[in-house]
């Protein structure tokens, strides 16, 4: 890194790397659950799931929020040589890193659909459905403090994850032109050319 300048990774892009794949196995593995009768039968399996869909997504989205806010609140302005890592970069990271922690997390939710058919899938679906929210709640957090936040690559955990782990001391703040993510950590959208 030039002139000690540090790789910087959204924090938003780190918590919604894991939505997606989270949500659409929990999809896929709801979908596959349906099939069999289980022991509990499909409709207490389905009344279950959307029981622990909602819960998940709620714990999912508060978990650290305190530890999320007084960092935010002490976010320090990124230096001049600091480099920005772009959004593919980070969430392929997270991606990969927890790619065996998903498949294993599939696994689970399609085998447990012969004790409760469907609950598995959806409680998988809500941690997704959860971390779009927190994502969604950060990106309120960067409008409404006009800057973009930013975690050192070297704080993240080996996997690319805990955007607000022990080793990470506090979070970096730009601009909200900088990057190629846009508050929350969505795909910025380019404005279309008259």
């Amino acid at each position: 890194m030039a002139r000690g300048g540090q790789g910087l990774a959204r924090v938003a892009v780190v918590v919604r790397a894991g939505a997606g794949p989270l949500w659409w196995l929990g999809v896929i593995a709801a979908g596959i659950g349906a099939v069999p009768q289980g022991l509990s039968g499909r409709r207490i399996g389905a009344l279950g799931g959307a029981a622990l869909f909602l819960v998940a997504a709620v714990v999912v989205a508060l978990v650290r929020r305190r530890r999320y806010a007084a960092l935010v609140r002490g976010a320090a302005r990124a230096g001049k040589y600091d480099i920005l890592q772009d959004r593919a970069v980070t969430t392929r990271t997270w991606r990969r890193g927890h790619r065996w922690w998903l498949l294993l997390a599939f696994a689970a939710a399609v085998g447990s659909a012969f004790a409760v058919p469907v609950a598995g899938g959806l409680l998988l679906a809500g941690c997704g459905a959860g971390l779009w929210l927190k994502a969604a709640w950060l990106g309120r957090r960067e409008r409404a403090a006009d800057a973009l936040l930013w975690v050192r690559v070297d704080w993240l955990d080996r996997r690319g994850g805990r955007p607000a782990g022990p080793a990470v001391r506090a979070w970096r703040g730009t601009g909200l032109a900088a990057g190629d993510a846009a508050p929350g950590g969505a795909r910025r959208r380019t404005a279309a050319l008259v």
